[in-house]
């Protein structure tokens, strides 16, 4: 049985999520038991939104999906790294690859990259 320490964290644990392939490093974002039970039981990335208090299934209104093929937890059962296919192009909600395309060098922040979606196309309301 897995046992994850959410109590120690409030109630959420962190979940970086990498490309299974080129391990590049995707995206950051918070589960909790119901997120975490939800990603073991379907195999696609489900996480808490903070923002909208309620579970969220990446890419269920992009496209952007990301199956699960691989996990592994930290040695304080507190965080999670999911190694995921990602499907569609973008795993940022800005069009981009990665969330992570700001680079800070010599106290400025550059973008990285270019977005590889439009997002006004991705998430028509």
């Amino acid at each position: 049985m897995i046992k994850l320490n959410f109590e120690k964290t409030g109630g959420l644990i962190p979940a970086i999520v990498q490309d299974y392939k080129s391990g590049e490093v995707l995206m950051m974002a918070y589960m909790n038991p119901e997120a975490w039970n939800a990603t073991l039981s379907t195999g696609t990335a489900t996480y808490y939104s903070r923002s909208r208090q309620t579970l969220w299934v990446k890419g269920e209104t992009s496209g952007h999906l990301q199956l699960v093929k691989e996990i592994r937890i930290d040695c304080d059962n507190d965080t999670v790294l999911l190694k995921v296919e990602q499907l569609g192009d973008a795993a940022c909600h800005t069009g981009h690859r990665s969330c992570f395309h700001k680079k800070v060098k010599n106290g400025s922040v550059t973008i990285v990259g270019k977005p590889v979606v439009d997002p006004q196309e991705v998430y028509k309301k």
